[in-house]
């Protein structure tokens, strides 16, 4: 099917794409919360707490190639409705095993399994609903939805939980899955699989081309994506564990450690908010590597400056700015890796990209805690600000001498005289 470019098609299904993330996002962390109290207090061990975050995650890193294929395979708003129904079932079924942890975290691995297949065929389908800096806009509006989710959903967990127990945020967790799945039927947009013999199987947005060997070979294709994925990768390894530092540093800010702490996460979101939706889509086509790597070096900033005079508002004007920076660069490594990538394998790019980013999590959260004990938090902080903001200036100062290089001239054929 030909992607559509009407009026009045991209508000339809970019609103229901957005939703749909918004939901997911808000219902995982309605459930997390709750659930990672209840095994805390059923446990007193805060291994069994790590294994429900592992069984979350872990799938995402492990399922990559199965879960690609799969988005690459099936019709996608076929599979986001079986995908959403599945989970909407495994939620529905931890209400029944709330008195067993085992039982918990065998359902968590399969709601993470879920996960990782709905987030690829979200991000496959969105270039399939826009184009060119239509593709630019309705990421960002995607990103802002899932950091609204983010937000909002460890919230609406907690309230849940108090107003009726872990088995409510489980009910509303289900409940969030059964809306996506409602959603996924009003779609217009159709994202066959392609013949793997070179036919088309009926729709023009997925290449015919044969389908690459590695996921991670996808992301690493061509000189602008692979240098703007290692620094991202780099970026990511070093800021996930400012999560570590963060309420170290936000108390020795102020004397409520706590009011700190919340304030300096809510302007780092409502940054990423605003840089997403207002700000990414101004970056032009043609500068979407450098301009995600620029990002990264103004949202190490964000972090790193904070540690050089201790001041709670000047710390939130810096994390505003770094989180600013953190939705552009979200925003164009998406939008980035569906131009690079051909649209046959959007949904393999798509779970190697999620699989290298929680991978990249899983290790930062080990070394955060050893990074704080080593050089305390503020130590930490401007380490993870400053390394990656390097890291990036070197990533730009390699793609602009690479796009300046001239082109071998070819060499003159001799003809013989006659």
């Amino acid at each position: 099917m030909t992607r559509r470019t009407g009026k009045n098609h991209l508000p339809k299904d970019g609103r229901l794409i957005a939703g749909s993330v918004f939901l997911s996002a808000a219902g995982d962390f309605i459930a997390t919360v709750p659930l990672a109290v209840l095994i805390a207090d059923a446990t007193g061990s805060g291994f069994a707490v790590a294994g429900l975050f592992a069984a979350l995650w872990a799938p995402s890193v492990l399922l990559a190639r199965l879960a690609g294929r799969l988005v690459d395979g099936i019709e996608n708003t076929r599979l986001l409705f079986v995908v959403s129904i599945g989970q909407a079932a495994v939620a529905a079924a931890m209400i029944l095993a709330i008195d067993s942890v085992a039982a918990m975290l065998a359902l968590a691995v399969l709601l993470g399994s879920g996960h990782a297949i709905a987030q690829a065929t979200e991000f496959a389908l969105v270039p399939a609903i826009a184009d060119g800096p239509r593709l630019r806009r309705l990421n960002g509006r995607v990103e802002t939805a899932r950091y609204l989710g983010m937000t909002l959903g460890p919230l609406a967990g907690a309230l849940a939980a108090a107003g009726g127990g872990v088995a409510v945020a489980l009910a509303v967790n289900a409940l969030s899955f059964a809306l996506v799945a409602v959603a996924s039927r009003f779609l217009d947009v159709r994202r066959r699989p392609t013949a793997r013999d070179g036919t088309d199987a009926g729709n023009d947005a997925v290449s015919d081309r044969a389908p690459a060997r590695s996921g991670m070979a996808l992301l690493f294709s061509g000189e602008p994506l692979r240098l703007a994925m290692i620094v991202a990768a780099t970026s990511l390894v070093f800021m996930t564990g400012v999560w570590a530092a963060l309420p170290f540093f936000a108390a020795s800010l102020a004397g409520d450690g706590a009011l700190a702490y919340a304030a300096l996460t809510s302007t780092w979101t409502v940054g990423m908010a605003i840089g997403a939706t207002l700000l990414a889509h101004r970056v032009p086509a043609a500068a979407l590597a450098v301009g995600a790597m620029v990002a990264i070096v103004v949202q190490g900033a964000g972090l790193a400056l904070p540690t050089i005079h201790l001041s709670l508002p000047l710390a939130c004007a810096f994390f505003l700015l770094g989180g600013g920076a953190h939705g552009v660069k979200n925003v164009l490594l998406r939008t980035l890796l569906q131009e690079e990538v051909p649209a046959a394998d959007h949904g393999l790019a798509a779970a190697s990209y999620n699989a290298l980013r929680n991978g990249a999590e899983l290790i930062a959260l080990l070394a955060g805690g050893i990074l704080v004990a080593a050089l305390g938090a503020r130590g930490s902080l401007a380490l993870v600000g400053v390394l990656p903001a390097v890291v990036a200036l070197i990533g730009i100062a390699v793609l602009t001498a690479t796009a300046r290089r001239p082109a071998t001239a070819p060499r003159p054929v001799a003809v013989a005289e006659t």
